[in-house]
């Protein structure tokens, strides 16, 4: 079966960084697009950022441009997202998360099938 599996997250204090990391098993890892997915408390899902099987062609949502890096080693199975110069407004639920569609110009939660238990992100000001 299906296993997507995001340890780490944490606290950090605003302007700090911090790396996820995100496994998945149970499927042709390079088959898939990935991507990272947050919710805040009383908000919705939102796409953080998404990347092709390729790993080539990426998606960032415009409040963390230039802040967060998304990468994949497919040899490992293995997604990441680097976050530098958190803000509070970044704290969250993150979700890692698999899909077979990508888009290219958005990042929607309902393009993704296969889904992480979710690890905090909490940014301290």
């Amino acid at each position: 079966r299906v296993q997507v599996v995001e340890p780490g997250g944490g606290l950090v204090q605003a302007g700090g960084s911090l790396r996820l990391s995100c496994t998945a098993s149970g499927l042709t890892f390079d088959d898939y697009a990935m991507g990272w997915f947050r919710q805040a408390p009383g908000k919705e899902r939102e796409g953080v950022s998404c990347i092709k099987w390729s790993g080539i062609s990426t998606y960032y949502l415009d409040s963390v441009k230039g802040r967060f890096t998304i990468s994949r080693d497919n040899a490992k199975n293995t997604l990441y997202l680097q976050m530098n110069s958190l803000k509070p407004e970044d704290t969250a639920m993150y979700y890692c998360a698999a899909g077979l569609l990508w888009r290219g110009s958005s990042c929607g939660h309902l393009d993704y099938n296969y889904w992480g238990q979710g690890t905090q992100v909490t940014v301290s000001s």
